[in-house]
């Protein structure tokens, strides 16, 4: 797991997500840089202890200072991340919206769109991926593994331009994963919460199979149904179903 070592990821988001990316993102070879949700001061004890590297800093400074900034906070707080400070930059959505823990959110719930396409809205100066948010923070810690290892595991990436998707792709390789690329940004609906690849631990092929098999499941048809157009009634039975 070799990184291009001249380039800095930051991380928002110290929770349990954010602390793992951390340690394997320092593993692999990347400059590191986290912010939490207070004072840096509050997390680098931790953060040292953890990763052995990453350096804690407030929000903007980690925004302005990386290269690549992975958005691991709770998807609710999507608006408190500093959009000035990333702006141009590639932004990783490794977020998720947990209904049952925030409440139904219109701007969050709609099938219409994937959560990360309300982020690239929001982020609209940066250009946002998705990945990293389908696999538990566990199952990053312990199944990182180097590339061609047989026992590997995948994660999905959606994304509009191909230029980072490559990027994407090589830093996933890097942190010890195999990439899946699952289409444009709208098909990262595709590995949200309520799919079949969320929470799956799988190789690369059983995962595209999963991610191909998304249009005949009941999310998917629900998912088909809003984008085709279906009436108000009909989305607001949806939007927290399958």
């Amino acid at each position: 797991m070799v990184s291009d070592m001249n380039t800095t990821i930051g991380i928002l988001g110290a929770g349990r997500v954010g602390m793992v990316l951390a340690r394997l993102a320092v593993a692999a070879g990347y400059r590191v840089l986290v912010a939490g949700s207070g004072d840096a001061s509050r997390i680098a004890p931790t953060l040292d202890a953890l990763s052995h590297g990453a350096v804690a800093l407030a929000a903007a400074e980690v925004a302005r200072n990386a290269d690549t900034v992975i958005l691991a906070l709770p998807l609710v707080n999507y608006r408190d991340v500093p959009a000035g400070e990333l702006r141009g930059k590639l932004v990783i959505d490794a977020m998720n919206y947990w209904w049952a823990a925030d409440g139904i959110r219109e701007d969050l719930a709609d099938p219409r769109t994937s959560s990360s396409e309300t982020v690239q809205a929001f982020l609209h100066e940066s250009r946002v991926v998705k990945a990293l948010n389908h696999m538990g923070y566990l199952e990053l810690e312990e199944e990182a593994r180097v590339t061609g290892h047989p026992d590997r595991k995948a994660l999905a990436i959606a994304g509009d331009a191909a230029a980072d998707i490559t990027s994407v792709a090589r830093l996933v390789d890097s942190l010890g994963f195999d990439a899946v690329v699952a289409g444009p940004l709208a098909d990262g609906v595709r590995f949200e919460p309520n799919t079949e690849p969320f929470g799956a631990d799988v190789n690369a092929a059983e995962l595209r199979a999963m991610l191909e098999r998304f249009p005949n499941s009941a999310r998917g048809q629900v998912v088909a149904r809003a984008r085709a157009g279906a009436g108000p009634e009909t989305l607001r039975g949806s939007r927290t179903g399958l």
